[in-house]
């Protein structure tokens, strides 16, 4: 009679996979199959294979079919290093298909590695190339540049979000049916009681394990971290039940998308989970009522739904469904190196596909003075106008020695809806203030005399230094 050891099998990186899709650590999942988080690591590495016993109680605890589990086989690992394997750099030598299928099962993390450099060169040579284009925010820079663009999961998902102008009118109206129940944390931890027989835990951060959120099916308990505020508890259990009770609407909308990349696919889903969760706090037709009501006050707003400043103003973009648009925003969020975290354009607004953006705009200082709102008018070397609403947002925290990250998130829209909101004089239009002059990127602004320029602009002769120094950065030879 054959025993365990002998049906045994070798699967450690397709149990690592499926331990890091279902968001667990290797101690969150000792725990779950009662065995030693040394022995899920041993497993991971090939160094202990996985008995049958084992991979039924993978199967019973996770409610995965066997044929789930063992998955692919590497198939997204194995195509995505065919396809860098035909570029040119590559072609003298020899790699046979069925080694790159052998190093995409056997070491998924080396084959990781080698993916995600040639996407940092691919960015580096993208770069290099815009640096020389005519437009930053144009059409591509150099053949097979559109491949590229179609590589990259964050702009994919952003053109995504664009194509549609950040609306999903099949997850608002989902999420209007059930605006009835009770809402906020007391009615959504009733719900996942009632109708999914889930029990609310709150645990401190270090029992959580670098998690604020973690559904135990096999325990039926939704985890969650104690240190959260209130907007903050609240979106989570939010976006759980979203998860669970939209998940047809969210399953539809990332297959529309029709995604070239797992990456690309998990962000969409991840993004339309967000939105699911906003539309369920903030429904759409009471919401959009809101906003006319209180003309686009972003702090009221967040009080009279509970959510944060963040939450709140992602909202106001998304609310372009058919029929009853409101104003259109565009949002942005930084951080103080100028990294670009979010992007939302339902405004219009030409932002530069690479490379800084103007540093004039009031989204880049303002954590100077953190949490205060700051309005600007802007005005664009086109004589395109917009008007921003700026202020910092931090996320984290909630305990002392708590990592904290501080951001800056700016929303605006059009001159021509500015008088709409609360935040213009008297609601007057476009020409209330005086507009700040700026730029899309400093290589693509042809404002000869701005100071905070960086980087002259592409096609201008800048003019020697030997006998006359400029007050601005560079002096061009038409000044």
């Amino acid at each position: 009679m054959a025993t365990s050891s002998a049906r045994s099998v070798f699967m450690g990186p397709r149990l690592r996979r499926l331990r890091r899709d279902l968001g667990l650590t290797q101690a969150d999942m000792a725990a779950d199959l009662e065995i030693s988080a040394p022995y899920v690591a041993l497993l991971e590495r090939n160094q202990r294979p996985v008995t049958a016993d084992m991979l039924l109680r993978l199967a019973r605890t996770y409610k995965i079919d066997l044929a789930d589990l063992a998955g692919d086989g590497g198939a997204d690992h194995t195509a995505r290093m065919q396809s860098v394997l035909k570029e040119p750099m590559f072609a003298d030598i020899d790699i046979p298909t069925l080694e790159v299928s052998d190093l995409a099962v056997s070491y998924p993390g080396m084959t990781e590695a080698f993916l995600r450099l040639y996407t940092a060169y691919r960015e580096e040579q993208l770069a290099l190339a815009e640096r020389s284009a005519p437009d930053l925010a144009g059409a591509a820079s150099f053949p097979g540049q559109e491949n590229f663009d179609a590589n990259d999961p964050v702009a994919e998902v952003r053109r995504f979000l664009a194509a549609r102008r950040n609306n999903f009118a099949s997850l608002d109206d989902a999420a209007e049916r059930l605006a009835h129940e009770p809402a906020g944390p007391a009615g959504f931890i009733e719900r996942l009681r009632q109708r999914h027989n889930l029990q609310v835990r709150y645990l401190p951060p270090n029992v959580m394990l670098g998690s604020v959120r973690r559904l135990d099916l096999h325990r039926r308990q939704l985890l969650i971290e104690d240190s959260l505020d209130t907007a903050g508890l609240n979106f989570q259990l939010a976006k759980q039940l979203a998860y669970l009770e939209l998940e047809d609407e969210i399953s539809a909308a990332v297959e529309a998308g029709k995604f070239t990349s797992k990456s690309a696919e998990l962000l969409a889903r991840r993004a339309l989970g967000a939105y699911a969760a906003a539309a369920l706090i903030m429904p759409y037709s009471v919401f959009a009522k809101a906003v006319e009501t209180r003309r686009y006050d972003l702090e009221a707003l967040a009080r009279q739904f509970g959510t944060s400043f963040e939450q709140t103003a992602h909202r106001v973009t998304t609310l372009q469904r058919p029929g009853l648009e409101k104003v259109p925003f565009f949002l942005i969020r930084v951080d103080p190196a100028g990294n670009i975290s979010k992007l939302l354009d339902g405004a219009g607004f030409p932002f530069a596909k690479h490379g800084g953006a103007c540093p004039l705009w009031s989204v880049h200082g303002i954590f100077k003075t953190p949490r205060q709102i700051v309005t600007q008018w802007l005005e664009l070397p086109d004589g395109q106008r917009f008007f921003s609403i700026a202020r910092t947002v931090t996320a984290g925290g909630g305990a002392f020695g708590a990592i904290r990250v501080e951001r800056a998130i700016a929303i605006g829209c059009a001159a021509e809806y500015a008088g709409q909101l609360i935040y213009t004089r008297d609601g007057q239009g476009p020409n209330a203030d005086e507009p700040t002059p700026i730029g899309v990127a400093c290589r693509v602004c042809h404002r000869p005399r701005c100071a905070a320029r960086a980087a002259p602009p592409i096609g201008r002769e800048i003019l020697p230094d030997d006998f006359r120094t400029s007050s601005v950065p560079f002096g061009f030879s038409a000044d």
